[in-house]
C-alpha cells in the first residue's frame, strides 16, 4: 500500500502540491494565531473560596469559617486536594482539581457547594470565589509613584483609576492593590464623655450609620416636566461626621464631636510594597484569565496603562516591576534561533553528503512544510508556542528528513545503474518504493514510541505533553510527507549530472575507513558482541554516579528571594526589614530593579503572612554582569549578605514559586509537612525536623513554621460576674469589637471613592493591658457602664498567627532550600536521619513533598512508561519485518543507545530528571530507527546474491552470507552516516544555546546525542555481526570462511 502511495504521488505532482499549499497556509496562519508564553501552565486546576471575616483571630476564623469550608468541600467532585488557610480576618479554601477538570465547571459545582457550607457562618460573613484565573497568572506587576504624592494618595488613585483602567484589559481576570495606605474615617470616641451622655458604643454606631443614606422619593410632575425627587444624605467630609447628632435634650442636640474626635488615618495593613530600598509604594498585580494568551493580555495592559497616563495627576509614573513578556519573548527567541540554526545545519548536510544541490532541495523543502503541518497541529488542538511545544519539533528536525535522505540516496543509485532508456520517472518510483515502506515504519517508531509521555500525568504531564504533541505532529507529518511530498519533489529535483557514489569523496572516505573494520567484526563476531557487552556493563559505573531531580531550574532571568521571618512580626518591622533587603540587593551591579512585598495583596491569590516576604530581582543582560558571575554565584553572594536574625532565607523563581505553592503548598525544592490533632505538638516535631535537616549535608536553609509564635491578647469572660451584672457574653464580645478592633460601621460615597468609617477607643486607652482592663467600659442593661477588668481576665498569651489544613487536617510545614546536592539524593539522606532521630508521637504523621513529591510520582510512572515504549517499538517492528529475528537483532542494539547518553550526561555533571528520562525515549526510537536502515540495506543485499545464486543454480552460502554483508554495510555506508549525523546535527544547537529555557532542552538533547554517537557506533559494529551469527547459523555450515575473513566464493567484495 505505502509503494502504491509513492508512486501515486510521483504520478500526481499538480494533486500533491497543490495539497502542500494548503498545508503550509495553514502552518502560516498557525503560526500567526497561536498563544505565546514562556512555559506551558504548569499549575493545577484550582478554585478559591475567599472570606473576609475583618478583625478576627486566626483561631477564630479557622473554627467558624475555614474549617465548614474545608470540610464541605472534601466531597466537591474530582477534587484531589482542599487547603485551608486562616490568617488574621480572612479565610482561604484552595480546591485543587484533578487534571483535565474544566475550570468553569470546576468553579460553578464549588459555588453549588458553598450555597450549602455558607449556612453554617457566622451571620454577615460571605465566602466568595476568588478571580477565574491559574495559580501563574500575575503575569505583571506594577508601582505607582510620585514624589509630590503621600502613599495614601497613591493606593486612592491606584485602587480607583488604574486598577480600572488595567482591569478593561482584555484576558485580564482581576488586578489586585497592595501596598501604600488604604483611607478610612476614624471616629476615635472619649469613653468617659459618652458615660457622661449615658450612650453607648452601639448608639454611635446606629448614628452613624442612619446618617449616611442616600434615597429616592419616585418623581414629581412640575411645570410638564418630571423631576426625580431624591434625599442626599451621603458623608462627604469628616465635618459631616461631625455634625452627626447622637441625641437631643430639650432641643439641644448632642453632636459626635462633643464626645469624638474625626481623624482621617490608615486601614489597618496586611501588605507593604517597597521599590529599590528607596521606600514604600503602592502597587498593582495583574493576574491573567484561565487559557487567555500571556503575550496579548500584558500588550493589552501596557496599551491600556499607557493610554491613561496623560489623564494621571503630574509626577505620576506607573512602574513595571515584574513583566513576563520579556521571558516569553527571550524564550520564544532562544527556540526559534535554534530552529534555524538546526534547519541550516541540515540543509548543509543534506549538500555535503550528496554534493547536489537540486536532490538537497528535497529534503531542504520538506523539512519547512513539516514543521508548518506542526504548527496547523499545534492549533488544531489549542496548544501554544512555548519553549516546550516548539523543543519538541527542535528535537525532531533532524529525524525528520531521515527518510528523505534516504530515498534521494536510494535514488542517485538507482539512476546510476539503471538500464538504458527506463524512464526517469519510473526510476525514481522503483527507488522510492523499495526503502519507503520500511523507512515509514521507522519514522512511525519514532513517533509512536513517544506517545507513553502523554501517560504522565500532574506537573510533569503538563510540562512534556505540550513536547510530546508536537514532536509526534512533526514526526508523524514527516512519515506523511516522505510517502507524498518526497517522491514527487524527488521526480522535479532529482535530475542533471549526478556525481557517482564511487568518485563521491565523503563516500570513498567512509568506505575506506569502514571497510577494514567490517572484516575485522566478520572475523570474530562473537568478541565484538563480548567487547560490546562489556562496554554496557562498564556504563553502569556513570550511571550509578548520577544524581536526580525533578527538573532542572528554568532561568527565568528573574530571581525571587522569599525570606521567612519569626511570627508575630509587626507591620512596621517588616516594612522596615524589607526596605533594608531590599537596599542591600540593590547594591549588587547585576540587579536592574528589586521589588518586595510584605504580607498580602486584596487577592483571593495571596494567602501570604505579613512574616512571608516575596521580593522579585529584575536582572540586567548578562553581557552587563561582572565576570565569572553566574546565577548560582550570584544568588550565593545576595544569601551571605542578607544574614539577619530570625529570617530564614529561600531562593526560586517567580513562576516556579507560585506553581510550587500551589501544587504542593510548598515554595523550597524539598519540604515535609507535618499532621497532627494539636498545632503545639506538631511545632515541637517540626522543629525536631528542623534541627535534624540543618545538620543533612546540603542543607542551604531549613525553617519549620512557627505555629504558636503570635502574640495574643486574650479576654475571657467571667460568666459568674456578667450573671450578676445582667450580662452576657455577647455583651462583652460587641465592647471588644468595637472599642478595642475598630468596627467598620458604614462606607462613604464620595464620588467613584468607597472609604470606611470606624468606631474606636483612643489609643492609649487601648495600648496596654492595664488600660483595657480599667479604661474600656462595659455598658449595663440599666445604665450605667463596668469597666472590661471587672467582667472579664485580660492576659496575653502565645497563640498561632495562622493555621494551615490538609484535606481537612491540621498541618505545619517546614521549608527546606538545599545547594550543591541532587535532589533525590539529598532526600534519601534526609529521610534516614529524620527516621532515625525523630520520633512521633502517637496521631502525628510526617509526609515528604515540594519538587521531590513529582519526582516521586514521576519515577513510578516511568517504571510503567519506559516498558511500554519498548514494547511499542517491538510490536511496530515486527509489523514491518514480519519476522522475529530482524526485531530482536534491531531490539538488542537499543540497550547500546544507554551508553553514550548515560557517559556524556555524566561528563557534563547533568542529573537524572523526567527531561532526561524524555531524552532517552526519544532516543529509543530514534536507535530503532538506524538499526531499521542498517537491516534494510543488510536484506537487500542478501536478497539480491540469493537471487544470483538462484540464477547460477547454486545454494546461498555462509561465503555469500559474508559477501552480502560486506555490501549491505561498507556500501551503503552513506545513507547510514547521513541519517545519523543529520539527526546529530539537528541536536547540536539544542547542546551550545544558552539562552532562555536551554537548561530543560539540554536535559532531552544531551542523552540523545550521546546515545547516538554509541548506538551509531555499536550498530555499524554490532548489528553486522549479530546478523552474521544469527543467519549463518541459518544457513547451516556448507561453506566455509578462510581465516582472513574474506570470501572464498562469488563476487569481490566492495571497493578490492
Amino acid at each position: 500500500m505505502i509503494a502504491k502511495l509513492i508512486a501515486w504521488s510521483a504520478r500526481n505532482l499538480v494533486l500533491i502540491f497543490v495539497g502542500t499549499l494548503f498545508a503550509v497556509a495553514a502552518g502560516f496562519y498557525a503560526l500567526k494565531t497561536l498563544p505565546l508564553d514562556a512555559i506551558p501552565d504548569l499549575s493545577d486546576v484550582q478554585v478559591i473560596v475567599y472570606t473576609d471575616y475583618a478583625g478576627q483571630a486566626p483561631q477564630v476564623v479557622e473554627d467558624q469559617v475555614t474549617y465548614p469550608l474545608t470540610t464541605a468541600m472534601l466531597t466537591v467532585p474530582k477534587s484531589k486536594v482542599v487547603r485551608g488557610f486562616s490568617f488574621f480576618g480572612v479565610s482561604f479554601v484552595y480546591v485543587i482539581f484533578e487534571d483535565g477538570t474544566d475550570p468553569y465547571w470546576a468553579r460553578s459545582r464549588v459555588l453549588e457547594y458553598l450555597n450549602a457550607a455558607a449556612q453554617r457562618l457566622p451571620p454577615g460573613v460571605t465566602p466568595s470565589l476568588g478571580p477565574d484565573a491559574t495559580g501563574v497568572g500575575w503575569v505583571y506587576q506594577y508601582a505607582v509613584v510620585a514624589k509630590e504624592m503621600t502613599l495614601a494618595e497613591l493606593r486612592a488613585l491606584q485602587d480607583w483609576s488604574v486598577r480600572y483602567v488595567a482591569s478593561k484589559a482584555e484576558g485580564v481576570a482581576e488586578v489586585a492593590s497592595v501596598g501604600g495606605f488604604v483611607k478610612q474615617y476614624n471616629i476615635v470616641v472619649d469613653p468617659l464623655r459618652l458615660r457622661a451622655q449615658g450612650l453607648s458604643l452601639a448608639a454611635v454606631r446606629d448614628a452613624v450609620r442612619a446618617s449616611n443614606r442616600d434615597v429616592g422619593g419616585r418623581t414629581l410632575e412640575l411645570s410638564e416636566f418630571e423631576f426625580m425627587v431624591r434625599g442626599r444624605g451621603y458623608i462627604k467630609s469628616p465635618a459631616d461626621i461631625e455634625d452627626i447628632v447622637l441625641k437631643t435634650d430639650q432641643g439641644v442636640p448632642l453632636r459626635l464631636r462633643d464626645v469624638a474626635r474625626v481623624e482621617i488615618g490608615p486601614d489597618e495593613r496586611r501588605g507593604i510594597t517597597e521599590l529599590n530600598g528607596e521606600g514604600e509604594v503602592a502597587s498593582g498585580i495583574v493576574m491573567q484569565r484561565f487559557g487567555a494568551n500571556a503575550l496579548n493580555v500584558i500588550e493589552n495592559v501596557k496599551q491600556r496603562l499607557a493610554d491613561a497616563a496623560s489623564s494621571l495627576p503630574k509626577g505620576v509614573e506607573i512602574i513595571p516591576v515584574y513583566d513576563r513578556s520579556h521571558l516569553i519573548e527571550a524564550a520564544i527567541e532562544t527556540l526559534k534561533g535554534t530552529l534555524i540554526e538546526e534547519s541550516i545545519i541540515v540543509a548543509l548536510v543534506c549538500v555535503v553528503f550528496l554534493l547536489h544541490l537540486r536532490s538537497a532541495l528535497v529534503a531542504i523543502l520538506m523539512l519547512p512544510v513539516g514543521i508548518l503541518i506542526a504548527f496547523a497541529g499545534m492549533k488544531a488542538i489549542g496548544l501554544g508556542s512555548n519553549i516546550m511545544s516548539l523543543g519538541g519539533i527542535a528535537i525532531a528536525v533532524g529525524a525528520m528528513i531521515d527518510a528523505a535522505i534516504v530515498m534521494i540516496e536510494n535514488a542517485h543509485k538507482h539512476l546510476e545503474r539503471a538500464e538504458p532508456g527506463k524512464p526517469r520517472v519510473q526510476v525514481l518510483i522503483d527507488a522510492a518504493s523499495e526503502v519507503g515502506p520500511a523507512l515509514f515504519f521507522s519514522l512511525l517508531i519514532i513517533t509512536v514510541s513517544f506517545l507513553p509521555i502523554f501517560t504522565l500525568e500532574s506537573q510533569e504531564g503538563r510540562l512534556f505533553g505540550p513536547l510530546a504533541f508536537t514532536k509526534t505532529f512533526a514526526m508523524a507529518a514527516a512519515a506523511l510527507l516522505s510517502v507524498t511530498l518526497v517522491p514527487a519533489l524527488m521526480v522535479v529535483f532529482v535530475r542533471g549530472r549526478i556525481i557517482p557514489e564511487h568518485r563521491n569523496p565523503i563516500n570513498r572516505l567512509l568506505i575506506w575507513l569502514y571497510r577494514p573494520v567490517i572484516r575485522l567484526v566478520l572475523r570474530a563476531k562473537l568478541p565484538t558482541i563480548l567487547l560490546a557487552l562489556l562496554v554496557l556493563a562498564v556504563s553502569v559505573w556513570p550511571a550509578r554516579q548520577l544524581g536526580s531531580e525533578f527538573m532542572p531550574s528554568l532561568d527565568e532571568g528573574t530571581l525571587m528571594y522569599m525570606p521567612t521571618t519569626l511570627p508575630g512580626l509587626s507591620v512596621t518591622k517588616a516594612a522596615e526589614l524589607l526596605q533594608m533587603q531590599n537596599r542591600i540587593i540593590k547594591s549588587f551591579p547585576e540587579v536592574d530593579t528589586v521589588y518586595g512585598k510584605a504580607g498580602r495583596a486584596a487577592t483571593a491569590t495571596d494567602p501570604a503572612p505579613t512574616e512571608m516576604f516575596e521580593t522579585i530581582i529584575n536582572l540586567k543582560p548578562k553581557d552587563q554582569w561582572r565576570a565569572g558571575v553566574t546565577i548560582d554565584s550570584l544568588k550565593a553572594e545576595m544569601d551571605a549578605a542578607l544574614q539577619f536574625p530570625g529570617v530564614s532565607n529561600a531562593w526560586t523563581m517567580p513562576i516556579r514559586a507560585r506553581i510550587d505553592m500551589l501544587s504542593t503548598g510548598i515554595r523550597t525544592p524539598v519540604g515535609v509537612k507535618v499532621f497532627g490533632p494539636d498545632l503545639a505538638g506538631m511545632e515541637k516535631v517540626a522543629r525536631e525536623i528542623e534541627r535534624v535537616l540543618k545538620a543533612v549535608a546540603g542543607t542551604s536553609s531549613a525553617y519549620a513554621e512557627r505555629v504558636v509564635g503570635g502574640y495574643y491578647l486574650d479576654i475571657v469572660p467571667d460568666r459568674q460576674v456578667l450573671g450578676r451584672y445582667g450580662l452576657s457574653v455577647g455583651d462583652v464580645q460587641d465592647v471588644i469589637a468595637t472599642a478595642l478592633g475598630g468596627e467598620t460601621v458604614t462606607t462613604t460615597v464620595e464620588g467613584r471613592e468607597r472609604y470606611g468609617v470606624n468606631i474606636r477607643y483612643p489609643r492609649d486607652m487601648r495600648s496596654n493591658p492595664v488600660a483595657i482592663e480599667t479604661d474600656v467600659q462595659v455598658p449595663l442593661p440599666g445604665g450605667g457602664a463596668v469597666p472590661l477588668g471587672e467582667v472579664a481576665k485580660v492576659e496575653l498569651k502565645r497563640g498561632a498567627t495562622s493555621i494551615r489544613t490538609e484535606n481537612g487536617q491540621l498541618a505545619t510545614y517546614i521549608f527546606v532550600d538545599i545547594i550543591g546536592r541532587d535532589l533525590g539524593g539529598y532526600v534519601a539522606d534526609a529521610q534516614k536521619a529524620v527516621a532515625a532521630e525523630v520520633r512521633l508521637p502517637p496521631g502525628y504523621s510526617i509526609g515528604w513533598s515540594g519538587q521531590f513529591e513529582y519526582l516521586e510520582r514521576a519515577e513510578a510512572r516511568m517504571k510503567i512508561v519506559v516498558p511500554v515504549t519498548l514494547l511499542i517499538i517491538f510490536l511496530l517492528l515486527y509489523i514491518n519485518f514480519q519476522a522475529l529475528t530482524e526485531t530482536l537483532i534491531v531490539m538488542a542494539s537499543l540497550p547500546f543507545a544507554l551508553v553514550g547518553g548515560v557517559w556524556l550526561m555524566w561528563w557534563l555533571g547533568f542529573n537524572m530528571s523526567v527531561a532526561v528520562a524524555v531524552g532517552f525515549i526519544a532516543l529509543a526510537g530514534v536507535a530503532a530507527e538506524t538499526g531499521v536502515v542498517m537491516l534494510i540495506y543488510l536484506e537487500q543485499a542478501v536478497t539480491e546474491l540469493k537471487q544470483e545464486c538462484a540464477e547460477e543454480k547454486r545454494p546461498f552460502t555462509r561465503a555469500d552470507l559474508h559477501q552480502a554483508i560486506m555490501l549491505g554495510a561498507v556500501e551503503r555506508v552513506r545513507p547510514k552516516i547521513m541519517t545519523v549525523v543529520a539527526i546529530m546535527a539537528g541536536l547540536v544547537p539544542i547542546l551550545w544555546s544558552t539562552g532562555t529555557g536551554s537548561e530543560v532542552m539540554q536535559r532531552i538533547a544531551v542523552p540523545m546525542i550521546g546515545g547516538m554517537i554509541s548506538s551509531t557506533v555499536l550498530t555499524l559494529i554490532v548489528i553486522p555481526a549479530i546478523y552474521g551469527l544469527v543467519k549463518a547459523r541459518l544457513i547451516g555450515a556448507e561453506a566455509s570462511i578462510d581465516r582472513k575473513g574474506e570470501p572464498t566464493a562469488g563476487r569481490e567484495p566492495v571497493g578490492s
